[in-house]
Formats: structure tokens, C-alpha cells, sequence
């Protein structure tokens, strides 16, 4: 898992019946942007750090290219 900062980390719930948590990651702490990762959790507004696992996926915070117009 591959994040940068403004990211956010999502973690979808477990089996038993935990709810999903979305976050904002503020800091990577390796070069190449491996785990561990701080994250703020926009449910609570708290900050902690955290090891992601399995249930886990990193959603980019750049924004998806727009096609360009093709003139004819």
C-alpha cells in the first residue's frame, strides 16, 4: 500500500458489524510511502497513527483527469 499525504485511508467494516471509518492521512512516515501512516478520521477529528490492514485502501486526494476536448 502505496499513500501520500492528503490521501484518504478508508477501512471497510469488519464481519462483525463495525462501521466503515474514513480518514485523512497527515503524515507518511517512509520515503517511499509505505504504512505506517497518521491519519486524521473525519468522524471523530482525532489523529492516530495506524498499520492498515487487509480491510483497508488508499483513495488518492489528486483529482481525476478531465478529457480534453477534441476540436472538429
Amino acid at each position: 500500500m502505496i499513500a501520500h499525504i492528503g490521501d484518504r485511508l478508508i477501512l471497510n467494516p469488519a464481519p462483525l458489524g463495525d462501521t466503515r471509518r474514513v480518514g485523512v492521512i497527515t503524515g507518511v512516515r517512509q520515503d517511499d510511502g509505505a504504512p505506517p501512516y497518521v491519519v486524521r478520521w473525519l468522524e471523530y477529528g482525532r489523529t492516530s497513527m495506524i498499520f492498515p490492514g487487509d480491510q483497508a485502501h488508499v483513495e488518492s486526494a489528486e483529482p481525476a483527469p478531465v478529457p480534453s476536448k477534441v476540436d472538429r
